[in-house]
Order: C-alpha cells, then structure tokens, then sequence
C-alpha cells in the first residue's frame, strides 16, 4: 500500500509521497553536507567538551605541594635558636594558619551579604540616582592606607579578630560591588524588554535573565575579593586578629629568617590557592550558556 493510502513506509524504504520524498531528500541532502564540512562531529565534541581542562586542574596544586615541599625541606634543615624555636614551637604555625583562613572566609562573607544585594538595589529605577554616592564610599574603603583603617578601627572597636574582618570588609567591597552594577548595566535592554513582554515578574527577570547574565563579571569581583582579603589579614596581627602576620612579624622584629620566610611562604601559598579555587568556581558556575568556544 502506498503512502498516498495513509499508512507509513516500511522500514528502510524510501518515501513514495511527494512531502515526504522532498522531506527524505532534504535530510539526506543535509547530513551528506554535514558530513562532508565535518560539522556534525564538531557539534557532538562541543556538547561532551569538558568545561575545565586537565592542566587548570592540575598544574596549580602540583605547584604548590612542589613549593610547600621544598619550604618544609629547607626548614626543617635551618638552624634554629630558642627564639624561632618559640615562635614556632606547640602549634603555633598551624594556628595563625587557621587563624588566617577564618580572617578571609568571614570578611568574604560580608562583602558578598553586603556588596552584592546593594549592587542589585542601586542598579533599580528607585535608587540607581544614589550610585554616584555609594560607589564614592566604596572606593573611600580602598582609598585610606590599610593598616591605617585597622588602626581606627583597633581604637574604636578594640583589640581582636572583629577590627581586623570590619578593616577587611571595607577594604575589599569595592570589586564586588563595582562589578555587580558593571554587569547588571552592560544587559542589552531588549533581553529584559523581552521578558517583560513575555510576562515575567521584576523578581523572575533579576533572577532568570539579569543575574546570569551578570554572573561572570560578579564572579570575577569575588575572585579580586578573595585575593585582597588574604593579603590584607597579614595585616591583622597590629590589632591583634591573629593570622600569619604573626609569623611575619615576629620574623622582623626578631630578625630571624626562617620564621619571616615560612611565614610569607604560606602567604603567598594561600593566596594562590584561593585565587586558583575561586578561578574554579568562576569556570564552574558560569551559565553554560556564556562560556566562549575555543
């Protein structure tokens, strides 16, 4: 029976019917093309393409366990006198190195509750004439010296872990907040026009159009965040917040290399490590969508 009657064609027959034959033929015609400028194959690879690569994940932490390994090395063969003794000795490396990671988590916190809802606030019809002012208080944190803000802060707060994260908080909400309005602003007006034509809410249009539209660049602020944050609790020590300051600074004030080496070796060691897994999550948490072909 032929398809004119109604019913299909067997299977691997070709179509008889005048739709279907030029159907067949156009597929055909299009898989054969395909084929041949191998576009198909590039297609498949693009979707099973991994978002991260092998040396990203790799080659960073192989650094930093080939550095912290020769630093170890090194200082276990230095010679140490009673006074580098003492401040090493009983834990004291590995607690300003937890004191260290909490100075940062907790003041990355606070920049994130703080710079990115205000972001969002300032770049709506109601507030947006009161960016001009915040943006000027933001880059007034990053103006003043920052030992010179834990100082103020050290006499208004006293001494501890809090004057050190609030000097930290102020000191590194810049980036966020900057990149947030940045990337919030730079949505082409007829992508949010659209979805308000199609019916969405305000909150539906921040939240599935604007916000990941705007995650890259947001993203790119916490990453500068993170980095200025591990810098600046080195700092902490002055107001007595603790971290690897204290290493740092009783290797100054004693004059004992070893201690000031090892104390800016893990420094440097945690800053790099943070930049790397902040670089992650940026690669990670970026819609699919937005991520450049190589």
């Amino acid at each position: 029976m032929s398809p004119r009657d109604g019913s299909s064609p067997r299977h691997g027959e070709r179509p008889t019917g005048d739709h279907e034959a030029f159907a067949f033929r156009d597929d055909v015609e299009m898989q054969e093309r395909e084929g041949a400028a191998g576009e198909a194959p590039v297609r498949s690879a693009a979707r099973g393409r991994r978002r991260i690569s092998w040396q990203k994940w790799t080659f960073m932490p192989a650094f930093l366990v080939l550095a912290l390994l020769a630093t170890w090395l090194w200082f276990r063969g230095a010679r140490l006198d009673s006074i580098a003794h003492q401040a090493v000795d009983n834990g004291k490396v590995w607690l300003a190195l937890k004191q260290h990671i909490y100075l940062t988590a907790v003041s990355t916190f606070f920049v994130l509750i703080i710079a990115i809802p205000l972001g969002i606030a300032l770049t709506r019809s109601k507030l947006r004439r009161a960016t001009p002012v915040a943006m000027a208080f933001a880059n007034l944190g990053q103006a003043i010296p920052a030992l010179g803000l834990l100082i103020l802060l050290v006499i208004w707060l006293g001494i501890g872990a809090r004057s050190a994260i609030v000097g930290m908080v102020i000191y590194a909400v810049l980036p966020v907040l900057a990149n947030t309005i940045a990337g919030l602003r730079g949505i082409e007006p007829t992508l949010t026009e659209a979805a308000r034509g199609i019916g969405m809410s305000p909150t539906g249009v921040l939240t599935k159009v604007e916000l990941p539209l705007a995650v890259p660049l947001i993203l790119a602020g916490v990453r500068t965040a993170l980095v200025l944050n591990v810098g600046t609790a080195t700092l902490a020590t002055f107001g007595g917040g603790g971290g690897l300051g204290d290493l740092i600074s009783a290797g100054i004030v004693t004059q004992r290399m070893p201690v000031l080496i090892l104390g800016s070796v893990l420094t440097v060691a945690l800053a790099l490590l943070v930049e790397w897994l902040a670089s992650l999550a940026e690669l990670l948490l970026r819609p699919r969508g937005l991520e450049a072909t190589a």
